[in-house]
């Protein structure tokens, strides 16, 4: 332990990102399309058929092309981890091919070498919101077993081809982000509101298959990999002492906890099997799904985290903003440009809450404040004084440190969108996150240039103190 201030040497600090928001060139490589190709406004409406020129992940930040300069980067601020997705439709351009795209896996084994060559351990994510847009069209996503199959193709050529070299895996991103953005997640192409929870929960069901299997492989390739679950964790309050309250609220959280129960324990709660007796769904389980289930449990649990919600028995209150998941406005918090409510303590909450309940170490793999962002000319060039950020992850991470101290195992932690990205639910490029300004617009504009915010240099110094440089600003 790293004397009083509670984080662990060898504590995994870092930054995370998806391909579908940074890479661009997504018609380059032999890549291709993928479900985030067709939804130019994010998931504030319906996707479109076709590409569109307005698509800003269409370019993204051009990381495809700048990637070694923006690791270079994050080296400079020390980063130990940076966690990336691998874009299904770079490796299989539709899915369902037999044979992989040697031109895609050679661009990932450049990004490699380049954190190999910064000593900055990669963290990947196999699926991250990123479907094959073929697998959409013409299986209907993941309602569709037959993607079990595709997905343990796509899977064993990674870790056959990086297995040695990445240690730490996820299988899928936001698992639970299903139920709520199913085109987005899950790569069902009917509308949502024609959709059954029927085809839902059978959809989630065949990526756990899908996870268990990638996890089987896994540890048959390389007993030292470790692969985790990701969870979009949102803790809830109940909005009033009232019992019926607290009880929405359980509930509430218990959809969230469902599926990290399963990935944890092997098998499905009781809980969850009386809500879908009781909505009268019957799920399609097979006898080897069950043992992969059971016997390909992960190895540690990583998560999101920017918000909590309250919950009511009484739907007339008023709903907030959230990240997919929504929720009911807690009027004891303030809240980001974009409505989603400000609560560090609840990340600690949610922390001691996974411990309790799975015993298996934790990531933080997401967290951070989107806002906008004005660059100004600072003394060595533009910049963004951006200490509304430094405060927001600032106290966060006061947060995790009492967590640790409580006496939570916990891995690393890797701020959402170190360089600022295009956002996943609005499509834009205002709502921006990262240590490191990119000039682009909403409208697309702008050079792409790379310039260090005041957060970057606080990050790196938080780095280099392993968090002894924090500041407990907690009245």
């Amino acid at each position: 332990m790293d004397g009083a201030q509670g984080f662990p040497d060898g504590f995994l600090w870092g930054g995370a990102t998806a391909a579908n928001q940074l890479e661009g060139a997504y018609d380059v490589g032999g890549k291709g399309l993928s479900v985030q190709d067709v939804m130019p406004r994010g998931i504030t409406a319906p996707p479109a058929q076709a590409p569109t020129p307005d698509n800003l992940k269409l370019e993204g930040i051009d990381f495809y092309h700048r990637y070694a300069r923006d690791i270079a980067l994050f080296a400079e601020m020390g980063f130990k981890v940076f966690r990336f997705s691998i874009a299904w439709s770079r490796i299989f351009p539709l899915g369902d091919e037999n044979e992989p795209n040697q031109e895609g896996l050679a661009f990932y084994d450049r990004v490699l070498d380049e954190l190999d060559k910064h000593g900055i351990e990669p963290l990947v994510t196999i699926s991250h919101y990123e479907t094959p847009l073929h697998l959409a069209r013409h299986y209907n996503g993941w309602t569709d077993r037959r993607l079990i199959g595709f997905y343990e193709r796509y899977a064993r050529t990674l870790l056959e081809r990086y297995g040695k070299r990445v240690r730490y895996w996820l299988t899928f991103n936001e698992i639970n982000s299903v139920l709520h953005e199913p085109f987005m997640s899950g790569g069902i192409a009917t509308p949502k509101e024609h959709l059954r929870e029927q085809d839902l929960y059978q959809a989630v069901h065949h990526e756990l298959v899908a996870s268990a299997a990638a996890t089987r492989i896994a540890h048959g390739i390389n007993p030292d990999i470790r692969v985790g679950c990701m969870i979009l964790a949102m803790p809830t309050y109940p909005l009033t002492p009232d019992p019926r309250d607290v009880w929405a609220a359980k509930q509430a959280e218990r959809a969230n906890y469902a599926f990290g129960d399963i990935h944890v324990r092997g098998e499905y709660p009781g809980y969850l099997l009386r809500m879908l007796r009781d909505k009268g769904i019957e799920l399609d389980i097979t006898e080897e799904d069950r043992r992969l289930l059971r016997q390909h449990t992960v190895d540690f649990v990583s998560f999101s985290y920017y918000m909590s919600i309250c919950e009511t028995a009484t739907r007339s209150a008023l709903s907030g903003g959230g990240n997919i998941l929504g929720g009911v406005v807690n009027p004891t918090l303030e809240a980001s440009q974009w409505g989603w409510q400000i609560d560090p303590l609840g990340l600690r909450t949610i922390l001691n809450d996974y411990w309790d309940r799975w015993n298996k170490p934790l990531f933080i793999v997401e967290n951070g404040l989107g806002a906008k962002d004005i660059l100004v000319q600072g003394t060595e060039g533009p910049t963004v004084e951006d200490d509304y950020r430094i405060d927001y992850m600032n106290d966060h991470l006061v947060q995790v440190r009492e967590a640790i101290a409580d006496g939570v195992q916990v891995l690393g932690y890797t701020s959402w969108g170190c360089i600022d990205l295009v956002s996943a639910s609005t499509a834009q490029m205002s709502k921006r996150y990262g240590f490191i300004y990119v000039d682009r617009d909403d409208d697309g504009a702008g050079t792409l240039e790379r310039y260090r915010k005041k957060s970057f240099g606080w990050y790196r110094d938080l780095i280099a103190s392993n968090g002894r440089s924090l500041v407990d600003r907690r009245d």
